[in-house]
């Protein structure tokens, strides 16, 4: 029974997998042969960023400018929201904005129909009242996805019951300025996914897990040359998912526990105000898996991966040392993203995005696009994935869309005159 309950998670956890990776053992390129030694973690949801806007941008967002979906990136940015009066389109410095976010992606379309991941996001910004400048963030978002229907067979292919399994990460979030340019952020995120639902084993359990995040946005005016209005500079930095490990099982063996996928991540973009009616952005983002690299050696002698022994902390640290190809191996393990955005008077954007994968760490590579249009307190983003890479990948032709909501208790409408006598 404990053989089958392994073989069902195991099962699920490839299914899972898909969605972060097309890896494969071993990769044709041209002539060369390129070895496969992706990081898995659990619970790879985590990694996906549900925003349709960082979705056209390649996965760009950690530097982007501030709105309720960068929470998922960056949520030091949140500090940096702004509200534009929606007659006026001039920035609101009194009041306190606040908004909600709301996003749904049907997943893996290529492969399956019932499998999709939607969230809710919403946020409160206070401004200080002695300096506008200066404002405070809480905010909160649900993330739902859904595995769909999952047949569970035993290790001779007798089906032993079907199932949707399900995750979900509910997080809270404070950010606050420290200045005018610089903010910093704090997360905390409890995460439960129940890959298990049909199977009757008193063995295999939901998994748990808390975590959280560390995070800055740094923003500064640049001076320009004649030509354009203005230029911003934008850095940000973001260490997310450092918490517990993981396990779907009840016997507490350590080798049965899986990292989650603490992420380092750092993000720049330029924003240039070419005229008062049109801007132009470039975003690119750094990332990193703060997770041991896969090692088949045994050197404790203990059964199970040698990895998979080391605390999450422990394996923080280690994540940049560890790869058994060495320091190209490590090299390896960065994967990049970058997206350009055109703004129209602030009612509509276009983008444009890429991001890359090394072959011989999951190989996701794909060009994708998208739009937004902004009416009012109301937006619409919308984003495309592209297919470029060969074999196809999972993700390809994958849409997000989402909508957001952006409010200020500042606004007040004008008193209506007295009538004449």
């Amino acid at each position: 029974m404990i053989k089958e309950n392994f073989k069902i998670i195991g099962a699920i956890f490839s299914v899972l997998f898909l969605f972060e990776t097309n890896a494969q053992t071993a990769t044709n390129t041209g002539s060369d042969i390129v070895n496969s030694n992706t990081i898995t973690t659990a619970v790879p949801f985590l990694r996906i960023n549900p925003d349709a806007r960082a979705g056209a941008l390649g996965y760009a967002s950690i530097g982007t400018h501030a709105d309720a979906n960068g929470i998922f990136a960056n949520a030091a940015k949140m500090a940096f929201i702004e509200y534009r009066d929606p007659k006026t389109g001039e920035i609101s410095t009194a009041g306190n904005n606040f908004g909600v976010a709301l996003t749904f992606i049907p997943w893996l379309r290529g492969i399956a129909n019932d499998v999709y991941m939607a969230d809710l996001v919403g946020y409160y910004n206070l401004r200080n009242k002695k300096n506008p400048e200066i404002q405070q963030s809480i905010s909160a978002s649900l993330r739902f996805f859904s595995l769909g229907n999952i047949v569970f067979t035993n290790d001779i292919g007798t089906e032993t019951g079907q199932g949707n399994p399900q995750e979900l990460a509910f997080d809270v979030n404070y950010a606050r300025k420290l200045s005018k340019n610089v903010g910093i952020g704090l997360g905390l995120r409890y995460i439960y996914s129940n890959l298990g639902a049909a199977t009757v084993s008193t063995n295999v359990k939901p998994g748990n897990a808390v975590a959280a995040d560390l995070s800055m946005f740094y923003t500064t005016p640049i001076e320009i040359k004649k030509g354009l209005e203005g230029m911003d500079f934008n850095f940000g930095a973001a260490i997310t998912n450092i918490g517990s490990k993981m396990t779907y099982t009840q016997d507490g063996v350590e080798a049965n526990k899986d990292f989650l996928p603490a992420n380092l991540g750092l993000g720049f973009g330029l924003e240039m105000d070419i005229d008062k009616y049109n801007e132009i952005n470039v975003y690119f983002d750094v990332n990193k898996l703060l997770v041991p690299t896969p090692d088949t050696i045994d050197v404790d002698g203990i059964a199970g991966p040698d990895y998979k022994t080391k605390s999450q902390i422990a394996g923080l640290f280690t994540s940049f040392g560890d790869a058994p190809g060495g320091f190209k191996e490590e090299m390896a393990e960065f994967n990049i993203g970058g997206g350009i955005e055109y703004v129209y008077n602030n009612l509509f954007m276009a983008r444009l995005g890429y991001f890359y994968e090394a072959p011989s760490k999951g190989s996701r590579r794909f060009l994708s696009a998208g739009a937004g249009i902004k009416y009012s307190v109301f937006t619409l983003n919308a984003a495309y994935i592209i297919p470029t890479s060969k074999p196809p990948g999972p993700l390809d032709n994958t849409m997000y869309f989402s909508l957001l909501f952006d409010f200020n208790s500042g606004i007040k409408k004008a008193a209506t005159p007295p009538a004449a006598n």
